[in-house]
Protein backbone atom coordinates (compact mmCIF):
# COMPACT_ATOMS: atom_id res chain seq x y z
CA UNK A 1 0.00 0.00 0.00
CA UNK A 2 1.28 3.67 -0.88
CA UNK A 3 1.77 5.66 2.57
CA UNK A 4 -0.16 9.14 2.40
CA UNK A 5 0.02 12.35 4.18
CA UNK A 6 -3.02 13.85 5.81
CA UNK A 7 -5.74 14.83 3.13
CA UNK A 8 -5.27 18.49 4.65
CA UNK A 9 -1.54 18.55 4.87
CA UNK A 10 -1.60 17.66 1.14
CA UNK A 11 -3.96 20.36 0.13
CA UNK A 12 -1.95 23.20 1.94
CA UNK A 13 0.97 22.08 0.61
CA UNK A 14 0.09 22.14 -3.10
CA UNK A 15 -0.83 25.36 -2.37
CA UNK A 16 1.97 26.80 -0.95
CA UNK A 17 3.66 25.52 -4.18
CA UNK A 18 1.94 28.59 -6.07
CA UNK A 19 2.02 31.81 -6.48
CA UNK A 20 -1.38 33.10 -4.96
CA UNK A 21 -1.15 36.01 -7.33
CA UNK A 22 -1.14 34.05 -10.42
CA UNK A 23 -3.24 30.78 -9.44
CA UNK A 24 -6.04 32.35 -11.06
CA UNK A 25 -4.42 32.46 -14.67
CA UNK A 26 -3.97 29.50 -16.92
CA UNK A 27 -0.21 28.99 -15.98
CA UNK A 28 -1.23 28.90 -12.13
CA UNK A 29 -3.88 26.42 -12.42
CA UNK A 30 -1.75 24.35 -14.56
CA UNK A 31 0.90 24.36 -12.24
CA UNK A 32 -1.62 22.99 -9.25
CA UNK A 33 -2.99 20.25 -11.53
CA UNK A 34 0.66 18.84 -12.54
CA UNK A 35 1.41 19.15 -8.81
CA UNK A 36 -1.43 17.20 -7.76
CA UNK A 37 -1.98 14.99 -10.31
CA UNK A 38 1.27 13.75 -12.36
CA UNK A 39 0.09 13.74 -15.50
CA UNK A 40 1.85 11.76 -18.49
CA UNK A 41 3.69 14.41 -21.11
CA UNK A 42 2.88 14.53 -24.95
CA UNK A 43 2.30 11.48 -26.41
CA UNK A 44 2.45 9.28 -23.77
CA UNK A 45 -1.30 10.57 -22.16
CA UNK A 46 -2.69 9.39 -26.09
CA UNK A 47 -4.62 6.41 -25.57
CA UNK A 48 -4.42 5.51 -28.79
CA UNK A 49 -0.28 5.01 -28.59
CA UNK A 50 1.49 1.87 -29.85
CA UNK A 51 2.11 -0.17 -26.63
CA UNK A 52 5.75 -0.64 -26.13
CA UNK A 53 7.35 -4.37 -25.29
CA UNK A 54 7.77 -3.22 -21.71
CA UNK A 55 3.96 -2.74 -21.98
CA UNK A 56 3.31 -6.29 -23.24
CA UNK A 57 5.57 -7.86 -20.54
CA UNK A 58 3.79 -6.27 -17.86
CA UNK A 59 0.64 -7.33 -19.15
CA UNK A 60 1.66 -11.37 -18.23
CA UNK A 61 2.39 -9.98 -14.74
CA UNK A 62 -0.57 -9.93 -13.77
CA UNK A 63 -1.45 -12.71 -11.66
CA UNK A 64 -5.58 -11.78 -10.61
CA UNK A 65 -8.66 -10.73 -12.25
CA UNK A 66 -7.89 -6.89 -13.25
CA UNK A 67 -10.83 -6.37 -14.75
CA UNK A 68 -13.03 -6.44 -11.11
CA UNK A 69 -14.29 -2.46 -12.33
CA UNK A 70 -16.48 -3.78 -14.84
CA UNK A 71 -16.92 -1.57 -18.45
CA UNK A 72 -18.47 0.68 -19.94
CA UNK A 73 -19.16 2.72 -23.11
CA UNK A 74 -20.22 6.31 -23.90
CA UNK A 75 -20.89 9.28 -26.30
CA UNK A 76 -22.12 7.80 -29.22
CA UNK A 77 -21.91 8.86 -32.56
CA UNK A 78 -23.29 7.39 -36.07
CA UNK A 79 -19.68 5.87 -36.69
CA UNK A 80 -18.25 5.46 -33.24
CA UNK A 81 -18.49 4.86 -29.74
CA UNK A 82 -16.36 5.89 -26.37
CA UNK A 83 -15.53 2.54 -24.43
CA UNK A 84 -14.06 2.45 -20.96
CA UNK A 85 -12.27 0.10 -18.58
CA UNK A 86 -9.99 0.30 -15.58
CA UNK A 87 -7.34 -2.27 -14.66
CA UNK A 88 -7.39 -2.89 -11.08
CA UNK A 89 -6.72 -6.38 -9.28
CA UNK A 90 -7.59 -4.60 -5.97
CA UNK A 91 -9.46 -1.85 -6.28
CA UNK A 92 -9.59 -0.94 -2.49
CA UNK A 93 -5.69 -0.53 -2.45
CA UNK A 94 -4.54 2.98 -3.53
CA UNK A 95 -2.68 1.37 -6.52
CA UNK A 96 -5.80 -0.80 -7.51
CA UNK A 97 -3.25 -3.68 -7.20
CA UNK A 98 -1.32 -2.42 -10.05
CA UNK A 99 2.51 -2.06 -10.66
CA UNK A 100 3.48 1.40 -11.40
CA UNK A 101 4.37 0.42 -15.34
CA UNK A 102 2.82 0.97 -18.39
CA UNK A 103 -0.06 -1.87 -19.11
CA UNK A 104 -1.15 -3.20 -22.86
CA UNK A 105 -4.80 -3.66 -23.41
CA UNK A 106 -6.33 -5.13 -26.27
CA UNK A 107 -9.50 -4.35 -26.87
CA UNK A 108 -12.64 -5.71 -29.59
CA UNK A 109 -16.15 -4.72 -31.17
CA UNK A 110 -18.34 -6.99 -33.05
CA UNK A 111 -22.03 -7.47 -34.53
CA UNK A 112 -22.61 -10.34 -32.57
CA UNK A 113 -22.17 -11.42 -28.88
CA UNK A 114 -19.65 -14.28 -29.68
CA UNK A 115 -17.31 -12.07 -31.34
CA UNK A 116 -17.39 -14.43 -34.51
CA UNK A 117 -16.50 -11.44 -36.88
CA UNK A 118 -14.43 -8.41 -35.66
CA UNK A 119 -16.19 -4.93 -36.48
CA UNK A 120 -12.59 -3.11 -34.90
CA UNK A 121 -9.75 -3.87 -32.55
CA UNK A 122 -6.71 -2.29 -31.45
CA UNK A 123 -4.10 -2.30 -28.51
CA UNK A 124 -3.51 0.43 -26.46
CA UNK A 125 -1.62 1.57 -23.21
CA UNK A 126 -3.35 1.94 -19.09
CA UNK A 127 -0.98 4.21 -18.01
CA UNK A 128 -0.01 4.22 -14.25
CA UNK A 129 -0.76 8.76 -14.37
CA UNK A 130 -3.97 7.62 -15.44
CA UNK A 131 -4.82 4.80 -12.65
CA UNK A 132 -4.58 2.34 -15.58
CA UNK A 133 -7.54 3.40 -17.01
CA UNK A 134 -8.44 2.49 -20.40
CA UNK A 135 -10.31 4.90 -22.96
CA UNK A 136 -10.85 3.92 -26.79
CA UNK A 137 -12.51 5.21 -29.26
CA UNK A 138 -13.97 2.63 -31.55
CA UNK A 139 -14.37 3.59 -35.26
CA UNK A 140 -15.60 2.88 -38.88
CA UNK A 141 -18.45 1.75 -37.24
CA UNK A 142 -22.03 1.31 -38.58
CA UNK A 143 -24.69 4.02 -37.71
CA UNK A 144 -28.13 2.74 -35.11
CA UNK A 145 -26.39 -0.20 -34.14
CA UNK A 146 -25.83 -2.48 -31.84
CA UNK A 147 -22.50 -3.34 -30.76
CA UNK A 148 -20.72 -5.78 -28.30
CA UNK A 149 -17.02 -5.45 -27.15
CA UNK A 150 -14.22 -6.23 -24.79
CA UNK A 151 -11.12 -6.02 -23.36
CA UNK A 152 -8.02 -8.37 -22.57
CA UNK A 153 -4.67 -7.90 -20.94
CA UNK A 154 -2.53 -11.08 -20.34
CA UNK A 155 -4.54 -13.90 -19.77
CA UNK A 156 -7.31 -11.76 -18.42
CA UNK A 157 -10.89 -10.62 -20.85
CA UNK A 158 -13.30 -8.65 -19.10
CA UNK A 159 -16.98 -8.73 -19.58
CA UNK A 160 -18.49 -7.77 -22.59
CA UNK A 161 -20.34 -4.89 -23.18
CA UNK A 162 -23.38 -4.08 -25.56
CA UNK A 163 -23.40 -0.83 -26.82
CA UNK A 164 -25.55 1.24 -29.17
CA UNK A 165 -23.89 3.67 -32.26
CA UNK A 166 -26.24 6.90 -32.63
CA UNK A 167 -28.42 6.99 -36.32
CA UNK A 168 -26.99 8.49 -39.38
CA UNK A 169 -27.39 12.21 -39.78
CA UNK A 170 -29.89 12.33 -42.19
CA UNK A 171 -31.64 9.62 -40.99
CA UNK A 172 -35.26 9.97 -39.30
CA UNK A 173 -35.08 7.41 -36.66
CA UNK A 174 -38.40 5.32 -36.53
CA UNK A 175 -38.49 6.01 -32.21
CA UNK A 176 -35.53 7.03 -29.55
CA UNK A 177 -35.64 6.16 -26.07
CA UNK A 178 -33.26 7.48 -23.24
CA UNK A 179 -33.49 6.76 -19.54
CA UNK A 180 -32.56 9.46 -17.19
CA UNK A 181 -30.49 8.87 -13.90
CA UNK A 182 -29.54 11.03 -11.10
CA UNK A 183 -28.12 11.39 -7.57
CA UNK A 184 -26.69 7.72 -6.56
CA UNK A 185 -24.94 7.69 -3.37
CA UNK A 186 -23.59 4.68 -2.36
CA UNK A 187 -23.94 4.59 1.38
CA UNK A 188 -27.80 5.91 1.32
CA UNK A 189 -29.43 2.33 -0.40
CA UNK A 190 -28.67 -0.15 -3.21
CA UNK A 191 -28.79 0.63 -6.42
CA UNK A 192 -31.59 -1.48 -7.54
CA UNK A 193 -32.71 1.10 -9.88
CA UNK A 194 -29.89 0.12 -11.90
CA UNK A 195 -30.81 -3.56 -11.99
CA UNK A 196 -34.00 -2.98 -13.44
CA UNK A 197 -32.33 -0.40 -16.24
CA UNK A 198 -30.01 -3.17 -17.23
CA UNK A 199 -32.52 -5.55 -17.87
CA UNK A 200 -35.83 -4.02 -18.55
CA UNK A 201 -35.31 -1.09 -20.55
CA UNK A 202 -34.51 -1.03 -24.28
CA UNK A 203 -32.88 2.36 -24.52
CA UNK A 204 -30.29 3.89 -26.93
CA UNK A 205 -28.89 5.76 -24.02
CA UNK A 206 -28.36 6.40 -20.59
CA UNK A 207 -28.26 9.86 -19.91
CA UNK A 208 -26.31 10.85 -16.07
CA UNK A 209 -27.25 14.26 -14.91
CA UNK A 210 -24.91 14.02 -12.08
CA UNK A 211 -23.93 13.49 -8.81
CA UNK A 212 -22.53 9.74 -9.69
CA UNK A 213 -20.03 10.13 -6.35
CA UNK A 214 -19.97 11.46 -3.38
CA UNK A 215 -17.81 13.26 -1.26
CA UNK A 216 -19.09 12.11 2.38
CA UNK A 217 -17.22 9.59 4.22
CA UNK A 218 -18.47 5.92 4.02
CA UNK A 219 -18.42 3.93 6.73
CA UNK A 220 -17.10 0.49 7.57
CA UNK A 221 -20.78 -1.05 7.14
CA UNK A 222 -21.69 1.55 4.18
CA UNK A 223 -24.11 3.05 5.98
CA UNK A 224 -27.74 1.98 4.72
CA UNK A 225 -26.28 -0.64 3.12
CA UNK A 226 -25.54 -2.36 6.45
CA UNK A 227 -22.95 -4.85 5.20
CA UNK A 228 -22.05 -7.71 7.47
CA UNK A 229 -18.29 -7.57 6.07
CA UNK A 230 -16.53 -4.59 6.70
CA UNK A 231 -15.78 -2.06 4.10
CA UNK A 232 -11.69 -0.65 4.61
CA UNK A 233 -11.12 2.69 6.76
CA UNK A 234 -9.76 4.38 3.99
CA UNK A 235 -13.86 5.13 2.82
CA UNK A 236 -14.56 6.77 5.98
CA UNK A 237 -13.25 9.76 5.17
CA UNK A 238 -14.61 12.46 2.64
CA UNK A 239 -12.65 12.62 -0.42
CA UNK A 240 -9.90 16.14 -0.82
CA UNK A 241 -6.92 14.21 -2.65
CA UNK A 242 -6.67 12.62 -6.03
CA UNK A 243 -6.32 8.94 -4.12
CA UNK A 244 -9.39 9.67 -1.91
CA UNK A 245 -11.55 10.55 -4.99
CA UNK A 246 -10.08 7.45 -7.15
CA UNK A 247 -10.81 5.54 -4.20
CA UNK A 248 -14.37 6.27 -4.04
CA UNK A 249 -14.65 5.75 -7.68
CA UNK A 250 -13.52 2.23 -6.64
CA UNK A 251 -16.27 1.64 -4.66
CA UNK A 252 -18.78 2.68 -6.36
CA UNK A 253 -17.65 1.09 -9.48
CA UNK A 254 -17.29 -2.04 -7.76
CA UNK A 255 -21.47 -2.33 -7.29
CA UNK A 256 -22.58 -5.41 -9.55
CA UNK A 257 -26.35 -3.52 -10.28
CA UNK A 258 -24.56 -0.17 -11.73
CA UNK A 259 -21.66 -2.57 -13.41
CA UNK A 260 -24.41 -4.09 -14.93
CA UNK A 261 -26.27 -1.15 -16.42
CA UNK A 262 -23.13 0.07 -18.06
CA UNK A 263 -22.28 -2.87 -19.74
CA UNK A 264 -26.06 -2.96 -21.16
CA UNK A 265 -26.08 0.58 -22.43
CA UNK A 266 -23.66 3.59 -23.90
CA UNK A 267 -24.37 6.15 -20.47
CA UNK A 268 -23.68 10.16 -21.66
CA UNK A 269 -22.82 11.41 -18.41
CA UNK A 270 -22.85 15.17 -16.67
CA UNK A 271 -21.45 15.83 -13.00
CA UNK A 272 -23.25 18.28 -10.34
CA UNK A 273 -21.61 19.34 -7.62
CA UNK A 274 -20.89 16.11 -5.24
CA UNK A 275 -18.53 14.65 -7.40
CA UNK A 276 -16.36 17.34 -6.50
CA UNK A 277 -18.09 19.28 -3.07
CA UNK A 278 -21.53 19.92 -2.35
CA UNK A 279 -23.02 23.04 -3.62
CA UNK A 280 -19.59 24.28 -5.21
CA UNK A 281 -20.03 27.00 -7.50
CA UNK A 282 -16.27 27.54 -9.55
CA UNK A 283 -13.75 28.26 -7.32
CA UNK A 284 -16.30 28.47 -4.01
CA UNK A 285 -16.40 25.23 -2.12
CA UNK A 286 -19.07 24.70 0.33
CA UNK A 287 -16.92 25.77 2.88
CA UNK A 288 -15.12 28.88 1.80
CA UNK A 289 -11.49 27.62 2.14
CA UNK A 290 -8.94 29.35 -0.03
CA UNK A 291 -9.61 29.15 -4.40
CA UNK A 292 -5.97 28.56 -4.29
CA UNK A 293 -6.87 25.32 -1.99
CA UNK A 294 -10.01 24.56 -3.48
CA UNK A 295 -8.83 24.71 -7.06
CA UNK A 296 -6.36 22.06 -6.40
CA UNK A 297 -8.93 19.69 -4.59
CA UNK A 298 -11.23 20.13 -7.67
CA UNK A 299 -9.05 19.42 -10.16
CA UNK A 300 -8.09 16.32 -8.40
CA UNK A 301 -11.91 15.32 -8.57
CA UNK A 302 -11.65 16.46 -12.25
CA UNK A 303 -8.79 13.99 -13.08
CA UNK A 304 -10.37 11.32 -11.17
CA UNK A 305 -13.93 11.46 -12.85
CA UNK A 306 -12.41 11.58 -16.51
CA UNK A 307 -10.37 8.24 -15.15
CA UNK A 308 -13.58 6.83 -14.47
CA UNK A 309 -16.17 7.86 -17.17
CA UNK A 310 -16.31 6.61 -20.75
CA UNK A 311 -15.29 9.71 -22.00
CA UNK A 312 -13.75 10.82 -25.57
CA UNK A 313 -10.56 12.59 -25.87
CA UNK A 314 -12.14 16.32 -25.76
CA UNK A 315 -12.61 16.11 -22.72
CA UNK A 316 -9.51 15.19 -21.12
CA UNK A 317 -8.19 17.57 -18.44
CA UNK A 318 -6.59 20.44 -19.56
CA UNK A 319 -4.38 22.60 -16.43
CA UNK A 320 -7.14 22.59 -14.01
CA UNK A 321 -10.18 22.60 -16.25
CA UNK A 322 -12.56 19.33 -17.57
CA UNK A 323 -14.77 21.07 -20.79
CA UNK A 324 -17.90 18.20 -20.22
CA UNK A 325 -19.95 20.11 -21.93
CA UNK A 326 -20.77 18.66 -25.47
CA UNK A 327 -23.41 18.28 -28.47
CA UNK A 328 -24.61 14.83 -29.64
CA UNK A 329 -27.43 14.28 -32.38
CA UNK A 330 -29.31 11.29 -33.16
CA UNK A 331 -29.98 11.84 -36.82
CA UNK A 332 -32.88 14.50 -37.44
CA UNK A 333 -34.80 13.43 -34.68
CA UNK A 334 -32.71 14.73 -31.52
CA UNK A 335 -30.04 17.21 -30.94
CA UNK A 336 -28.86 16.71 -27.09
CA UNK A 337 -26.97 19.26 -25.48
CA UNK A 338 -25.01 18.49 -22.24
CA UNK A 339 -24.47 21.81 -19.70
CA UNK A 340 -21.85 22.29 -17.14
CA UNK A 341 -23.58 24.31 -14.63
CA UNK A 342 -20.93 23.88 -11.70
CA UNK A 343 -17.61 24.65 -13.27
CA UNK A 344 -18.51 28.10 -14.47
CA UNK A 345 -20.95 29.59 -12.50
CA UNK A 346 -21.37 32.80 -9.77
CA UNK A 347 -21.54 31.95 -6.40
CA UNK A 348 -24.97 30.97 -4.84
CA UNK A 349 -26.72 34.47 -3.28
CA UNK A 350 -27.70 34.95 -0.08
CA UNK A 351 -25.42 32.43 1.61
CA UNK A 352 -27.18 29.56 -0.55
CA UNK A 353 -29.97 27.41 0.47
CA UNK A 354 -33.64 28.38 -0.05
CA UNK A 355 -33.70 32.42 0.30
CA UNK A 356 -36.52 35.14 -0.88
CA UNK A 357 -35.10 36.59 -4.39
CA UNK A 358 -33.46 39.81 -4.57
CA UNK A 359 -31.53 42.43 -5.74
CA UNK A 360 -28.34 39.90 -4.85
CA UNK A 361 -29.95 37.43 -7.01
CA UNK A 362 -31.46 39.37 -9.37
CA UNK A 363 -28.21 41.08 -10.85
CA UNK A 364 -28.57 40.95 -14.63
CA UNK A 365 -24.89 39.62 -15.29
CA UNK A 366 -24.77 36.52 -13.12
CA UNK A 367 -24.62 33.25 -14.91
CA UNK A 368 -24.96 30.01 -14.08
CA UNK A 369 -23.30 28.56 -17.46
CA UNK A 370 -20.70 31.16 -18.00
CA UNK A 371 -20.49 33.09 -20.94
CA UNK A 372 -19.12 30.72 -23.43
CA UNK A 373 -20.96 28.39 -22.62
CA UNK A 374 -24.06 30.17 -22.70
CA UNK A 375 -23.49 31.36 -26.24
CA UNK A 376 -22.32 27.45 -27.35
CA UNK A 377 -25.84 26.31 -25.96
CA UNK A 378 -27.73 29.44 -27.75
CA UNK A 379 -26.25 29.35 -31.24
CA UNK A 380 -26.35 25.54 -31.17
CA UNK A 381 -30.29 25.90 -30.33
CA UNK A 382 -30.56 28.35 -32.81
CA UNK A 383 -28.41 26.30 -35.71
CA UNK A 384 -30.71 23.09 -34.73
CA UNK A 385 -32.77 21.45 -37.33
CA UNK A 386 -33.81 18.59 -35.43
CA UNK A 387 -37.36 17.84 -34.19
CA UNK A 388 -36.20 17.58 -30.65
CA UNK A 389 -34.34 19.84 -28.94
CA UNK A 390 -32.96 17.77 -25.19
CA UNK A 391 -31.05 19.56 -22.80
CA UNK A 392 -29.04 17.49 -20.36
CA UNK A 393 -28.17 19.15 -16.93
CA UNK A 394 -28.39 19.33 -13.36
CA UNK A 395 -30.06 21.94 -11.35
CA UNK A 396 -33.91 22.66 -12.21
CA UNK A 397 -34.42 25.70 -14.49
CA UNK A 398 -38.13 25.89 -13.68
CA UNK A 399 -39.49 28.38 -10.84
CA UNK A 400 -39.59 26.18 -7.59
CA UNK A 401 -41.36 27.87 -4.75
CA UNK A 402 -41.66 26.43 -1.85
CA UNK A 403 -43.68 27.53 0.95
CA UNK A 404 -42.31 25.95 3.67
CA UNK A 405 -38.99 27.88 3.93
CA UNK A 406 -40.69 30.98 3.32
CA UNK A 407 -43.19 32.95 1.12
CA UNK A 408 -41.93 32.81 -1.75
CA UNK A 409 -38.71 31.17 -1.23
CA UNK A 410 -36.46 29.70 -4.00
CA UNK A 411 -33.54 27.65 -4.29
CA UNK A 412 -30.68 29.92 -4.70
CA UNK A 413 -28.77 26.68 -6.32
CA UNK A 414 -30.68 26.44 -8.66
CA UNK A 415 -31.84 28.07 -11.43
CA UNK A 416 -34.22 29.91 -9.85
CA UNK A 417 -31.08 31.89 -7.90
CA UNK A 418 -29.50 32.77 -11.61
CA UNK A 419 -33.15 34.47 -12.79
CA UNK A 420 -31.15 37.07 -15.33
CA UNK A 421 -29.31 33.46 -17.07
CA UNK A 422 -32.43 31.62 -16.86
CA UNK A 423 -33.89 34.54 -19.13
CA UNK A 424 -31.58 34.40 -21.43
CA UNK A 425 -32.16 31.16 -21.88
CA UNK A 426 -36.05 31.71 -22.25
CA UNK A 427 -35.24 34.34 -24.59
CA UNK A 428 -32.77 32.72 -27.15
CA UNK A 429 -35.07 29.77 -26.98
CA UNK A 430 -38.20 31.86 -28.24
CA UNK A 431 -35.70 33.73 -31.09
CA UNK A 432 -34.68 30.73 -32.08
CA UNK A 433 -38.05 29.35 -32.73
CA UNK A 434 -37.39 26.02 -30.81
CA UNK A 435 -40.44 24.53 -30.95
CA UNK A 436 -39.54 21.52 -28.73
CA UNK A 437 -37.48 22.14 -26.04
CA UNK A 438 -36.98 19.49 -22.91
CA UNK A 439 -34.99 19.83 -20.35
CA UNK A 440 -33.87 16.82 -18.69
CA UNK A 441 -32.83 17.61 -14.85
CA UNK A 442 -31.50 15.58 -11.66
CA UNK A 443 -29.99 16.84 -8.20
CA UNK A 444 -33.42 17.29 -6.24
CA UNK A 445 -33.94 13.01 -5.30
CA UNK A 446 -37.54 13.64 -6.43
CA UNK A 447 -39.64 13.00 -9.44
CA UNK A 448 -40.66 16.81 -10.72
CA UNK A 449 -42.26 17.28 -14.04
CA UNK A 450 -42.86 20.89 -15.52
CA UNK A 451 -44.74 23.24 -18.31
CA UNK A 452 -41.52 25.78 -18.59
CA UNK A 453 -43.85 29.05 -18.63
CA UNK A 454 -42.64 32.21 -20.76
CA UNK A 455 -43.55 33.97 -18.05
CA UNK A 456 -43.36 32.09 -14.75
CA UNK A 457 -45.76 34.62 -12.80
CA UNK A 458 -48.50 34.01 -15.39
CA UNK A 459 -50.03 30.80 -15.88
CA UNK A 460 -51.81 31.79 -18.93
CA UNK A 461 -48.49 32.68 -20.89
CA UNK A 462 -47.10 30.53 -23.18
CA UNK A 463 -45.39 27.19 -22.88
CA UNK A 464 -41.85 27.01 -24.16
CA UNK A 465 -41.14 23.54 -23.66
CA UNK A 466 -41.28 20.98 -20.65
CA UNK A 467 -38.74 19.66 -18.02
CA UNK A 468 -38.78 16.33 -17.00
CA UNK A 469 -36.88 15.63 -13.33
CA UNK A 470 -35.62 12.34 -12.19
CA UNK A 471 -35.34 11.11 -8.58
CA UNK A 472 -32.56 9.66 -7.27
CA UNK A 473 -31.13 6.23 -7.83
CA UNK A 474 -29.97 5.70 -4.10
CA UNK A 475 -29.57 9.23 -2.44
CA UNK A 476 -31.97 9.99 0.26
CA UNK A 477 -32.49 6.27 1.27
CA UNK A 478 -36.14 4.68 1.21
CA UNK A 479 -38.67 7.84 -0.42
CA UNK A 480 -41.64 8.30 0.14
CA UNK A 481 -44.62 9.39 -2.88
CA UNK A 482 -46.18 12.41 -1.20
CA UNK A 483 -43.31 14.15 1.00
CA UNK A 484 -44.19 16.65 3.83
CA UNK A 485 -43.65 19.48 1.05
CA UNK A 486 -45.96 17.73 -1.63
CA UNK A 487 -49.29 19.96 -1.16
CA UNK A 488 -47.37 23.24 -0.40
CA UNK A 489 -45.11 22.77 -3.59
CA UNK A 490 -48.09 21.52 -5.80
CA UNK A 491 -50.04 24.47 -5.18
CA UNK A 492 -47.48 27.18 -4.79
CA UNK A 493 -46.80 25.81 -8.44
CA UNK A 494 -49.48 25.66 -11.00
CA UNK A 495 -47.33 24.82 -13.52
CA UNK A 496 -45.84 21.76 -11.83
CA UNK A 497 -47.86 18.98 -13.35
CA UNK A 498 -46.06 16.14 -11.58
CA UNK A 499 -44.34 15.33 -8.23
CA UNK A 500 -43.38 12.05 -6.53
CA UNK A 501 -40.56 11.07 -3.63
CA UNK A 502 -39.63 7.63 -4.68
CA UNK A 503 -36.55 6.68 -6.16
CA UNK A 504 -36.10 5.40 -9.75
CA UNK A 505 -35.63 6.74 -12.78
CA UNK A 506 -37.47 8.34 -15.50
CA UNK A 507 -37.91 6.57 -19.75
CA UNK A 508 -38.11 9.33 -22.23
CA UNK A 509 -39.41 7.90 -25.90
CA UNK A 510 -39.65 10.06 -28.51
CA UNK A 511 -40.89 10.33 -32.12
CA UNK A 512 -41.62 12.68 -34.73
CA UNK A 513 -45.03 13.33 -33.34
CA UNK A 514 -44.84 13.27 -29.91
CA UNK A 515 -42.37 12.52 -26.69
CA UNK A 516 -43.50 10.10 -23.85
CA UNK A 517 -41.97 10.26 -20.00
CA UNK A 518 -42.52 7.13 -17.97
CA UNK A 519 -41.64 7.79 -14.46
CA UNK A 520 -39.99 4.86 -12.65
CA UNK A 521 -39.71 3.92 -8.56
CA UNK A 522 -39.14 2.04 -6.25
CA UNK A 523 -40.92 1.86 -3.04
CA UNK A 524 -37.01 1.19 -1.23
CA UNK A 525 -33.42 0.79 -1.84
CA UNK A 526 -32.34 0.15 1.72
CA UNK A 527 -32.65 -3.40 0.95
CA UNK A 528 -32.12 -4.99 -1.97
CA UNK A 529 -35.17 -6.69 -4.50
CA UNK A 530 -37.68 -3.84 -4.66
CA UNK A 531 -40.13 -4.22 -7.57
CA UNK A 532 -39.97 -1.30 -10.43
CA UNK A 533 -43.36 0.50 -11.01
CA UNK A 534 -44.20 3.02 -13.55
CA UNK A 535 -46.23 5.80 -11.03
CA UNK A 536 -47.24 8.25 -13.62
CA UNK A 537 -46.72 8.67 -18.00
CA UNK A 538 -47.14 11.66 -19.75
CA UNK A 539 -47.06 13.29 -23.04
CA UNK A 540 -46.07 16.04 -25.07
CA UNK A 541 -46.72 16.74 -28.59
CA UNK A 542 -44.65 18.15 -31.21
CA UNK A 543 -45.30 21.58 -31.81
CA UNK A 544 -47.54 22.11 -29.12
CA UNK A 545 -45.30 21.93 -25.88
CA UNK A 546 -47.47 20.66 -22.67
CA UNK A 547 -47.78 17.98 -20.10
CA UNK A 548 -50.57 15.70 -20.42
CA UNK A 549 -51.45 12.71 -18.31
CA UNK A 550 -52.02 9.39 -20.21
Amino acid sequence: MTQTSSPTDELRAAARTLDRRRFLTVSGAAAALAFTTHLPAGDSAASAATAPRRALDVATTIDSDPFTLGVASGDPLPDSIALWTRLAPAPFEPDSGMAAEPVAVAWEITQDPDFLVPAGSGEVVAYPEFHHAVHVEAGNLLPATTYYYRFTTGTWTSQVGRTRTAPAADEMPAQLRFALVSCQRYDQGYYTAYAHLATEEGVDAVIHAGDYLYEYAVNSVAGARAYDEELPDVFNRETETLEDYRLRYALYRSDPDLQAAHAAHPFIVTWDDHEVDNNYAAAVSQDDVPAEEFLVRRAAAYRAYYENMPLRAPQLPVDADLQLYRRLRYGRLVQLDILDTRQYRDDQAYGDGWQLPGPESDEPDRSLLGATQERWLTDGLGASEAVWNLIGQQVVVSRRTNPLEGEGAVSMDAWDGYPAARQRLLDGVRTAGVDNLVVLTGDVHVHLAFDIKEDFADQDSRTLGVELVTTSVSSGGDGVENPENWEAVTEANEHLRFFDGRRGYLVVTVDEEQLRADFRTLDYVTSPGATLATAASFVSLAGDPGLTEV
